[in-house]
C-alpha cells in the first residue's frame, strides 16, 4: 500500500531538505495537554528516535496526501497521529484551516489518558507538519500563534516572521494560496480570539 502520494518533481533545494528530519520548536507553554508546538516534515513524522529525543508524543500532518503510519518511540510507547488534510495551493476551504487551529487548542487544553487496551503513550510536544514544513504547517501555527499569543505577536505577519526565520524560509513560503487562506481566516473571524 502506497501512504504517500508525493510530487514527481520538486526544486533542488526542497529535495535535499526532504530528506532529513526537520524539527523546530516554535513555541512552549502551551497548556497542560501540551509541552510545545514543533514546525517539521515527513522525514521527522516518522523519525521515532527524533520525536522521542526532542520530547514530541503527537503529531498533527496537515498534508492531504501523506499518511504516516504508527509509530513506536524507543521508549516503548506510539506517537499520536491526527490529520487535518489540506492542499498545499489553491481549493481548501478557511475552515479547514480553522479546524486545524482548533485542534491545537483542543491538544493543548487537556492532555487526553489512554485506556488499557490503547497504545502506550505519553504526553509531550505536538509536531506540526506536511511534506517540507514551508507551507501548510508555517500557515496553520502562525495563525495559532498570532490568535493565541497576541502580545507577541500582535499580526499574523508578525507571527510569520518569526517562523520564516525558524525555519529559515524566504518571503515565497508559505505558498501565496495558503496566505489567502489564512487571511479569509482572519477576516472571517472562523478562529475565536
Amino acid at each position: 500500500m502506497i501512504r504517500h502520494h508525493l510530487p514527481d518533481t520538486v526544486p533542488a533545494a526542497e529535495a535535499a531538505e526532504d530528506q532529513k528530519p526537520l524539527l523546530r520548536r516554535a513555541a512552549g507553554e502551551i497548556g497542560p495537554g501540551l509541552d510545545g508546538l514543533w514546525l517539521g516534515n515527513l522525514p521527522a513524522a516518522e523519525d521515532g528516535d527524533a520525536l522521542q529525543q526532542a520530547g514530541i508524543g503527537a503529531s498533527l500532518n496537515l498534508a492531504m496526501n501523506i499518511f504516516p503510519g504508527p509509530l513506536l518511540r524507543p521508549d516503548g510507547t506510539h506517537l499520536r497521529r491526527y490529520q487535518i488534510g489540506l492542499l498545499d495551493g489553491p481549493g481548501n476551504a478557511a475552515e479547514t484551516l480553522a479546524a486545524a487551529v482548533t485542534l491545537i487548542d483542543g491538544l493543548a487544553a487537556v492532555y487526553t489518558m489512554g485506556k488499557p487496551h490503547y497504545p502506550a503513550h505519553t504526553r509531550g510536544g505536538l509536531l506540526v507538519h506536511c511534506r517540507g514544513g514551508r507551507s501548510r504547517s508555517v500557515t496553520v501555527l502562525a495563525l495559532w500563534l498570532h490568535l493565541r499569543r497576541p502580545g507577541t505577536y500582535p499580526s499574523f505577519d508578525a507571527a510569520l516572521a518569526h517562523l520564516r526565520a525558524l525555519r529559515g524560509l524566504g518571503k515565497s513560503y508559505p505558498l501565496p494560496p495558503m496566505l489567502a487562506l489564512a487571511q479569509e481566516v482572519l477576516d472571517r473571524g472562523l478562529c475565536a480570539r
